[in-house]
């Protein structure tokens, strides 16, 4: 274990990946379906998987927990190429990656932006190495293709048939191509306070192509998938997955040296840290990773969420910045905005005899509530009572926003963490001080 723990930050990363893929695949041939793994899994790739599409519906478990493994290899795979270096950017891609492969990616829409990806660095004389990144960030729109290639422009899917696989790489290949100049300049416009980046751009491209596709065109959008099927779960198969492999986590950094006054550094350093494998060492990050997804599986047991594939999934998009700034200790906030909003908002409808559909245990909330930690710089920085509220506003926002790209941007929440970074954070900026200027002025009048 001393081994691991003196490993570079790139290596051990890629170790940390090859675990993932290898206990979703170990998953798969342990599922009680598992002998229909394979005509499961060309269900999922065979059927749309506009948000919100549980795979545990379309395919069953082993086919599912097969999707993400195989997607989860291809992308190991990836960062495992000579000159590759992966970094704290490279876990939150890779893992909110995995977290889509339980409703919206599959290992056949991936394809058509990984190639406008690829012509960009021809095109631009870069090394395909030096952006693995934006490879697996432009997935973030592959229900669209999905579509492209099975339904448009008609409602229900027709299957895969030529003019809809020419249209669909070639969507694919544009996004693919300009989305790393997006992702270059997407920091600039939230000013690092949306630890989902990628979300920016993707958000505004799935916008900007279901307005030309749809709304011009003059073409119906498909309607989202049945809510019946969302009723497919399994409490016990994600809690017994979510425990093991988080499980393990915690235990491997036990081993590799961690000790709880070096976790307890990483939950209580004042200081902005966005890079945890760097600033803490392997072993630190790893125990973030373990208590981290054990606490995000707790809050979804407690809030009675329904557990079916999508959730299974945010779970691990929601981890995904275990190693970019998000900890217990900093997201708290953000889940305790969510529930106040839920109740009062909840009450405020009954007041005026709405019809209130948004309760906390509700799917889109608990899809929202994933992303919303992606706000978790803003607690971390101006302190948990500014967290808390970017949390309610983003519960505000969230469910109003698919309507801008037509549900097809798995960025959602993400992309509406950047349009609250946008209207709060310049507010905080202006009018008040960050926990550090708070604490230099108390020292001052100590003094």
């Amino acid at each position: 274990m001393k081994k691991i723990q003196s490993l570079s930050e790139s290596s051990f990363l890629k170790l940390l990946f090859g675990f993932f893929t290898a206990c979703f695949l170990i998953a798969a041939v342990c599922m009680p379906d598992r002998a229909s793994m394979f005509t499961g899994l060309w269900q999922i790739v065979s059927q749309p998987s506009k948000v919100s599409t549980n795979y545990f519906a379309v395919g069953g478990y082993a086919a599912t927990f097969l999707n993400a493994g195989l997607v989860a290899l291809i992308c190991t795979g990836l960062y495992c190429l000579p000159g590759v270096k992966v970094t704290n950017v490279s876990n939150l891609a890779f893992i909110l990656t995995l977290g889509f492969c339980s409703w919206g990616i599959h290992i056949l829409n991936i394809w058509p932006t990984f190639l406008g990806v690829a012509v960009y660095c021809l095109v631009k004389k870069e090394k395909i190495t030096d952006n693995v990144n934006a490879l697996l960030f432009s997935t973030g729109i592959a229900p669209l293709i999905t579509d492209l290639m099975l339904r448009y422009p008609h409602a229900e899917a027709v299957g895969y048939n030529l003019p809809g696989i020419a249209l669909g790489l070639l969507v694919g290949f544009c996004i693919g191509f300009f989305l790393p100049a997006g992702l270059a300049n997407s920091p600039k416009v939230h000013k690092g306070f949306d630890l989902y980046s990628a979300a920016l751009p993707v958000g505004m491209t799935a916008f900007f192509l279901q307005a030309i596709l749809f709304k011009t065109m003059g073409v119906a959008l498909p309607a989202a998938p049945d809510a019946a099927t969302l009723q497919v779960a399994s409490r016990l198969t994600v809690n017994l997955f979510c425990g093991i492999v988080f499980g393990l986590c915690v235990i491997f950094a036990f081993l590799m040296g961690c000790r709880p006054r070096d976790y307890w550094r990483l939950l209580s350093d004042p200081a902005l840290v966005t890079n945890f494998s760097s600033a803490y060492g392997n072993a630190t990050f790893l125990m973030n990773v373990g208590v981290y997804g054990l606490f995000i599986l707790a809050y979804y047991n407690l809030v009675g969420a329904t557990f079916n594939g999508v959730t299974f999934g945010v779970i691990f998009c929601m981890l995904a910045c275990c190693n970019s700034g998000s900890h217990p200790g900093n997201v708290w906030p953000i889940m305790l905005g969510y529930v106040a909003a839920s109740f009062g908002f909840g009450w405020l409808s009954r007041l005026a005899g709405g019809t209130f559909s948004f309760a906390i245990h509700s799917q889109a909330i608990v899809v929202g509530l994933c992303f919303a930690n992606g706000l978790s710089p803003i607690a971390d920085k101006y302190g948990w009572r500014w967290g808390f509220l970017a949390a309610v506003m983003h519960y505000l926002l969230v469910t109003s926003v698919p309507n801008l790209h037509g549900g097809y941007c798995l960025y959602n929440g993400g992309f509406t963490a950047a349009l609250i970074c946008i209207l709060l954070v310049p507010t905080l900026e202006r009018f008040f001080r960050t926990k550090e200027e708070r604490r230099e002025i108390k020292a001052q009048k100590v003094k």
